[in-house]
């Protein structure tokens, strides 16, 4: 066995002693260890660096989340190097991002079909303007935006599973799990009684702050469990056409001004596509 397979095999052991559990990456197929894990790579930030006339400023951020426009890429750069010596699959799990240490992990959601994705960050990109993240093909698939090329995500990186993968990758001790900030215990889901229902758990014409509506009840889980501190948080589940949705909302309020101040405060989180709605 030669010493890079050898450092691989250590990193994937000690990997697996630091992060628990699987998690649900789109179709059932996948546990997260198949993004977690990567050969032949190494843990790296990078210095500053210079791309079309623009600096960037690569940094370990345990508490990023941006929304912005997401795109592929795959055929092109199959088998080739990443930013962090490994070698390119358009097939697995992977992504590219400006400035996040590599590798990282991050959750990246489909805010157009509600879609959440666990990747791995092993390369440098996308430069196009505003984009924030390159994913890899098969990604591309399972987000459910490969034929049209681009859309609008939501990336948050995963602190205890990056933090672990940094630990497996340079031989150094588990991280305490206490210095995560993920373990915010995730809201009851409650269904949403119709406008004209009788029994209703609020006063009509109540307003809500609406962070997002989802196809996906892990992805509205992802949102509500962020947004617990901003204010009385649910998720709501509704059917419309035969189709599930699940509405992440804020309040009750009983008028429009203290909506604003929540919709604020979910905004600073964010989630800049939120908006006020009655029932």
């Amino acid at each position: 066995m030669n010493g890079t397979k050898y450092l691989f095999l250590a990193a994937t052991l000690l990997l697996g002693a630091c992060v628990y559990g699987s998690a649900d990456l789109g179709d059932g197929k996948y546990t997260q260890a198949t993004a977690i894990t990567g050969q032949g790579g190494t843990y790296k930030v990078g210095n500053p660096y210079k791309i079309m006339g623009k600096w960037y400023y690569p940094k370990e951020d345990y508490h990023y989340s941006e929304v912005g426009m997401a795109s592929w890429y795959g055929d092109d750069f199959h088998a080739k190097t990443t930013a962090n010596g490994e070698r390119f699959d358009m097939n697995s799990l992977t992504a590219a991002h400006r400035t996040l240490p590599l590798p990282s992990i991050v959750r990246v959601t489909n805010l157009e079909n509600g879609r959440s994705l666990v990747l791995r960050v092993n390369d440098r990109g996308p430069y196009a303007k505003g984009r924030i993240i390159d994913v890899s093909k098969r990604a591309s698939q399972l987000l459910g935006f490969h034929t049209q090329g681009t859309t609008k995500v939501r990336v948050e990186i995963m602190a205890k599973e990056s933090k672990a993968l940094k630990a497996a990758l340079l031989g150094e001790e588990c991280p305490e799990e206490t210095d995560v900030a993920e373990q915010t215990p995730l809201p009851v889901i409650q269904k949403a009684p119709a406008a004209t229902a009788t029994g209703q758990s609020y006063p009509k014409g109540s307003y809500f702050v609406q962070a997002g509506s989802y196809s996906l009840q892990s992805g509205a889980q992802n949102v509500a469990a962020r947004l617990d501190e901003v204010g009385n948080t649910n998720i709501y589940y509704v059917n419309i056409n035969g189709q599930n949705y699940y509405r992440v909302r804020v309040g009750p309020f009983a008028d429009e001004n203290e909506a604003a101040l929540a919709l604020s405060k979910v905004q600073d989180n964010g989630i800049y596509d939120a908006k006020i709605v009655t029932d």
